[in-house]
């Protein structure tokens, strides 16, 4: 069985989230928060900023883990790491290739969404945020790296 790590992050700022919309045809139109494959020679951390930086433009610190997730898809094992983040330069550019557009959401809003069936993957990442808004981060210590 092939396996597939996938890494990417949570954006706040007062009270929204940055969410993109995607231009893939599997999913093309819906929004998730900021996230795609590792490469093979990066680390979970380096892979999850690159990602964010590619779809928004936003260079971010890495602060916490908010979850892992992990479910068989089409044959595929995919194992999601979500961070989070500490915007460090807010730069929000999309290419219109990979990423449609990119918006603030608050919460409700993105509830809404998920109702409507806008949210890509049926908004996986939604617990993610609630754990952002609670405050139940886990700390990068537990990523050993070498």
């Amino acid at each position: 069985m092939k396996i597939k790590v996938v890494t990417g992050g949570i954006l706040e700022k007062d009270g929204k989230f940055l969410l993109v919309q995607e231009s893939q045809k599997i999913c093309k139109g819906k929004w998730c928060i900021p996230a795609g494959g590792l490469d093979e020679t990066e680390s979970l951390i380096d892979g999850a900023k690159r990602e964010i930086f590619e779809e928004t433009g936003c260079k971010v610190e890495i602060t916490g883990i908010l979850e892992i997730v992990n479910e068989i898809l089409e044959g595929i094992n995919v194992v999601v790491f979500l961070f989070d983040t500490k915007i460090v330069n807010e730069s929000i550019k999309v290419d219109g290739t990979e990423i449609l557009n990119a918006e603030w959401f608050n919460y409700d809003e993105v509830l809404n969404m998920k109702a409507k069936n806008e949210l890509r993957a049926d908004g996986y990442f939604l617990s993610a945020i609630r754990n952002k808004m609670n405050n139940k981060i886990q700390t990068l210590d537990i990523i050993k790296t070498k």
